[in-house]
């Protein structure tokens, strides 16, 4: 039968990981997180959990899966949360969507509110920070940024704002000048976000899932780019949904480049390249 078969079992695996073992890891974290797990990551499920395994000593995955069904509030749910995310990010990345920031920032000639619901290790808010700062000429007060993520690993990072000197290499050299402080003695090669940028942000764990999101206020624009490709499209349109209510008339979501919600919700019309605008509110 499927679910007693060792997937992949060779002499390099530590552990079993049966059929079984997958479709309840799939289920865990669909229902923990809202991720939807193809079947061709199962390589990646398996390595990223085998360091659970072995940080806890734990036998086996069943065991594993066992002791976190069994315990809802274990803080081994957030281990296991973390490991199955994935933090793919960079400083401007999908670059044609900082103009299209600017100009609304410029138009609002005050306080301005976005909101990146994907924060991971904090290049995607520290851009939009940048690109505020740069369109009102440094008169950033009242502007902010709020940036959420589930991993809360990848959140005590991006608070730290501490990057390896390549991450942010490509920067015009007055950008570098103007937000980072670049390390020196024992920190040689790695950049620190100026105190005045991370000023601008701030970081809070927070799950699209959950029953109650903790955030309040009213944002001019909404970055969620690459989550949505995670969920189902019922999850999508409860999202997107969810959302509507958060955005001013007229805000701006901002999508993945391999995410398009034209036919997944009524309150969003497409306004760009991957540049949604606000239309209705539920």
């Amino acid at each position: 039968m499927a679910s007693s078969q060792a997937v992949g079992s060779s002499p390099e695996r530590q552990f079993d990981f049966r059929d079984n073992d997958f479709a309840r890891v799939r289920k865990m974290i669909y229902a923990r997180a809202g991720i939807s797990l193809g079947e061709h990551k199962r390589e990646m499920v398996y390595s990223r959990l085998a360091r659970r395994l072995r940080a806890l000593s734990v036998q086996d995955f069943s065991s594993y899966l066992d002791t976190l069904e069994g315990e809802n509030g274990s803080p081994e749910w957030e281990h296991f949360t973390n490991a199955l995310t994935t933090n793919l990010t960079s400083f401007f990345r999908e670059a044609h969507h900082f103009p299209i920031l600017a100009d609304l920032v410029r138009k609002k000639q005050g306080s301005v509110s976005v909101w990146c619901c994907a924060a991971s290790t904090g290049e995607e808010p520290y851009s939009i920070a940048i690109t505020m700062a740069e369109a009102l000429g440094g008169k950033t007060s009242g502007c902010e940024v709020l940036a959420t993520d589930i991993d809360t690993n990848c959140l005590n990072r991006a608070r730290a704002g501490t990057y390896p000197f390549e991450r942010v290499s490509k920067l015009p050299e007055a950008q570098l000048k103007k937000y980072f402080l670049r390390g020196k003695g024992g920190n040689d090669g790695q950049v620190k976000v100026r105190p005045a940028l991370q000023d601008m942000v701030s970081f809070e764990t927070l799950n699209l899932l959950a029953d109650k999101w903790s955030i309040q206020g009213s944002f001019d624009a909404i970055f969620c780019r690459n989550v949505m490709i995670y969920f189902d499209k019922p999850t999508q349109a409860k999202i997107l949904q969810r959302f509507a209510p958060l955005l001013k008339p007229g805000g701006l979501l901002f999508a993945g480049h391999s995410e398009n919600f034209t036919y997944i919700s009524k309150n969003f019309r497409l306004r760009g390249q991957t540049v949604y605008e606000c239309v209705s509110q539920p």
